[in-house]
């Protein structure tokens, strides 16, 4: 079992900046993707980004540019740096972890861009 654990989120205004982290824990694997989805009210979630052990990374044409996932292997933690937010990247966002055909979820963080 994998657990996740995301921090960061929160209020900011349109332009500002915020970071996301996602602590893994528990029967964690070498050879992993890790990564970010988000999904907004009335929505389907949706891919933000991911980012596999070799630190290769994809991205959403949505947050191209803006945003940055990165990973730190030796504290299973990966991160989501959000810049130049706007009210549409509003909602909550989930880290996955992508092991053995399995997927983990996280409980997810409110990101709330609004002036």
């Amino acid at each position: 079992q994998v657990q996740l654990v995301e921090s960061g989120g929160g209020l900011v205004q349109p332009g500002g900046s915020l970071r996301l982290s996602c602590a893994a824990s528990g029967s964690i694997f070498s050879y992993n993707a890790m990564g970010w989805y988000r999904q907004a009210p009335g929505k389907e979630r949706e891919l933000v980004a991911t980012i596999t052990s070799g630190s290769r990374t994809n991205y959403a044409d949505a947050v191209k540019g803006r945003f940055t996932i990165s990973r730190d292997n030796a504290k299973n933690t990966a991160y989501l740096q959000m810049n130049s937010l706007k009210p549409e990247d509003t909602a909550v966002y989930y880290c996955v972890c992508s092991q053995l055909r399995r997927d983990y979820w996280g409980q997810g963080t409110q990101v709330t861009v609004s002036s």
